[in-house]
């Protein structure tokens, strides 16, 4: 019986601490420490894009890299935390995904704000980081030509989450469980951007000038 406790709070607390993790609204606190409520400017969304627009740029990008760091340490930690509550090794692969899809719907569906969040780019960026590296390069390469061309974020977002799901499938076919984890955060993420896909078939989705 002790050894079954031991083995559910092991596979369990990693993803429960992911969440809580990936809840932590950085843009929020952010954006709050300017006197901004940023779910009330801009777009409303509780992500980077939009301290980046709405509050400054170079906070912006903070946000983004704490954003990413919500996914990759989680991910990178997950084998830690097992190691220490059992003294041995677990399923490194599945802690790592699992760890990664939590902190992504924490992102997304944060309990900090009554589970509205943003859309879980920058850290599906990170999880990305510490479990499929070669992935995010691909689609980091086709973020920047989707944005380069287009001057749309959430197109460029769109097409990088699309062509993670396809490289994931080339590159790691070998385990069927990891391309269909990616898979399906790709999904939550293209959903996040409903309200971007509208606009952009209507024609008033925001564009980044040239600059």
């Amino acid at each position: 019986m002790k050894e079954f406790v031991i083995k559910l709070l092991a596979f369990s607390l990693p993803p429960l601490l992911a969440y809580l993790v990936g809840s932590i609204p950085f843009a929020y606190i952010i954006a709050a420490s300017r006197g901004v409520d940023i779910r009330k400017v801009g777009s409303g969304n509780v992500g980077a894009t939009n301290v980046f627009r709405t509050v400054s740029k170079p906070l912006g990008i903070l946000t983004f890299i704490l954003d990413a760091l919500k996914g990759w340490l989680p991910v990178t930690l997950a084998p830690v935390i097992f190691r220490l509550i059992t003294c041995t090794d677990g399923p490194e692969l599945y802690l790592k995904v699992m760890c990664g899809v939590t902190a992504v719907l924490g992102h997304t569906y944060p309990v900090y704000l009554s589970f509205r969040g943003g859309k879980g780019v920058a850290t599906g960026a990170g999880t990305l980081l510490g479990i499929a590296p070669y992935t995010l390069i691909i689609g980091l390469c086709v973020w920047i030509i989707t944005f380069l061309c287009s001057r749309y974020v959430a197109l460029a977002s769109i097409m990088s989450a699309l062509s993670v799901v396809v490289s994931s499938w080339i590159l790691y076919r070998q385990n069927i469980f990891l391309p269909v984890v990616l898979s399906l955060l790709a999904v939550v993420i293209i959903w996040r951007h409903r309200s971007n896909i509208k606009r952009l078939m209507n024609g008033t989705e925001y564009r980044f000038g040239k600059k």
